[in-house]
């Protein structure tokens, strides 16, 4: 099965041998930035930037837990070998362990050595033993989960840490940072040598384009290491052991690099770009001889030729019984067809009791039909049961009156109960320590505007939080406003006495002369 997550918060898990997607798991409503399967593929882990971590149950498609953080979420992850064990990488934050119990939740933020709390990304190692840490600075942190301390800290760059790998086998692990160098180092040599003595096994890099590289990981055998180019559609992949470069596979021009990942048997590799998942693989060459050695490849047609006893129940000259019966004395084989056995490719040491889920129960879609099919029942028994004096609806059926081998006409109709109840999804609310970074920062204005700075002018993580799952944005009560003081009676305008017409210059002049000849 492989799992997508979108950007508009869905994940599709798709069956991989049909390529249809089998579930849909609704919850998220921002774009998903990691997803991680347990041990057994039955339980799914999802973050996104909503500022939510959910856990899925992949056969019923229903959120079983989520937990709900102040901060968005860069990465979430199972540990390897126990399932109630989850890292979470919260933006500016110290990565958490969160440790799931059966009546409670806890949660415990990893040591940081004294570096910057901004963009530290972990992982767990193979068998979740270890926690490997990276920082903004190129700091790499060894923790032990269990204790909280740090068993080894080094330094081999100095720019920040985009990705941490481990292998499916074998203890290597590789980091991909800004320097534009993946790097693979030997955990267990890591942790018994000095500081001064850690040194990468090798390292990957493009010499001649200096490619940025987007996502990288291992192979499913831990042989090859395959990298995404951060400009294009452009995959590399290296020999582990030898450090030379084997393949470069190249998509469409124009597209861009998202995601890369590598099937844990087959020799397939999965990338994403533009909305699109490119499935990469070897041409498969049909060679039909290897299976028989008498087995002959025709290019035409030809009419066989039937022999005279080829299709015969009986054998003529073996008058004892049919043909391939065992004569008495030999050896018989026993066949068993019922109990499944374990893929050894998909199975290591210290398994769990847990059962892997290898398919998902996918029930055909009818579009209006005619008869009752599968899943329905009579026109007449799709109306509600009628309520006995108790309150409670009685049944249709029941284990008396039904011939489970439908002998006497029942045709083994089960007993129609209510159904199975759905299981709510537990709500749990992780508290983080308060960062001056996460606080709303207002930009001074500058000294040739003299305008009032701009409201959207602050920091993303100051935002308030978006709603959780499908509910409806959560909108903040209307504040009451001040009461409304009583205004005071206006005063009466008073009439505006008659304006005199203004004379023109030569009147006034003309008034002035006459009084100056009366006087």
């Amino acid at each position: 099965m492989l799992a997508v997550g979108c950007n508009d918060g869905r994940i599709a898990v798709w069956e991989f041998m049909t390529r249809g997607i089998a579930r849909m798991c609704t919850g998220h409503i921002h774009p998903i930035t990691s997803l991680s399967w347990n041990r057994s593929g039955q339980k799914l882990l999802s973050s996104s930037t909503d500022w939510n971590v959910m856990m899925w149950d992949v056969a019923s498609g229903d959120c079983s837990f989520t937990f709900r953080f102040p901060a968005p979420i860069m990465k979430a992850q199972f540990n390897p070998r126990n399932s109630k064990m989850l890292l979470v990488c919260a933006m500016k934050n110290a990565p958490l362990l969160v440790t799931l119990d059966d009546e409670s939740c806890d949660h415990y933020p990893l040591p940081t050595d004294g570096e910057p709390e901004q963009n530290i990304i972990a992982s767990f190692d193979r068998r979740g033993e270890r926690v490997i840490t990276g920082s903004s600075k190129g700091k790499i942190l060894i923790i032990d989960p269990k204790t909280r301390e740090v068993l080894k800290s080094f330094r081999d760059t100095s720019t920040a840490i985009k990705s941490i790998e481990f292998s499916r086998r074998g203890s290597n692990f590789i980091i991909n940072s800004s320097d534009r160098v993946i790097r693979v180092y030997d955990i267990e040599q890591v942790c018994s040598a000095k500081d001064s003595e850690i040194e990468a096994l090798q390292r990957l890099q493009d010499l001649v384009n200096r490619t940025q590289w987007k996502k990288c990981t291992f192979s499913g055998d831990g042989e090859f290491i395959v990298a995404g180019s951060h400009r294009q559609h452009a995959l590399y992949i290296w020999d582990k052991s030898t450090g030379s470069l084997v393949k470069m596979l190249t998509g469409q021009k124009g597209e861009t690099l998202l995601d890369i990942a590598w099937h844990p048997v087959r020799p397939i590799i999965l990338s994403i770009s533009n909305g699109v998942v490119n499935i990469w693989s070897q041409a498969k060459v049909e060679l039909w001889s290897a299976y028989a050695p008498h087995f002959k490849e025709l290019d035409e047609n030809l009419e066989y030729e039937e022999k005279e006893d080829e299709f015969d129940v009986e054998d003529e000259d073996n008058p004892k019984g049919r043909q391939g019966d065992w004569e008495e004395g030999e050896d018989q084989l026993e066949l068993d067809i019922v109990t499944k056995p374990p893929i050894p490719a998909f199975c290591s040491s210290g398994e769990e009791d847990e059962e892997p889920l290898d398919w998902l129960p996918i029930a055909p879609e009818i579009e209006d039909p005619e008869e009752p099919g599968w899943g329905q029942l009579e026109p007449s028994l799709n109306e509600l049961p009628p309520v006995d004096d108790s309150g409670s609806r009685k049944r249709l059926f029941n284990d008396e009156n039904v011939d489970p081998s439908g002998a006497n006409g029942g045709g083994g109709v089960p007993t129609a109960g209510p159904p199975p109840a759905k299981q709510p999804c537990i709500m749990v609310d992780i508290d983080l320590p308060f960062h001056e970074t996460l606080t709303e920062t207002k930009p001074k204005p500058s000294k040739k505007s003299k305008q009032p700075p701009s409201s959207k002018a602050q920091n993303y993580a100051s935002l308030p939080p978006p709603p959780v799952g499908n509910s409806k944005p959560v909108v903040d009560p209307v504040q009451p406003a001040d009461p409304v003081v009583p205004a005071k009676p206006v005063e009466p305008v008073k009439p505006v006495e008659p304006v005199t017409p203004v004379e023109s210059t030569e009147q006034v002049e003309k008034a002035a002369s006459e009084n100056t000849e009366g006087k």
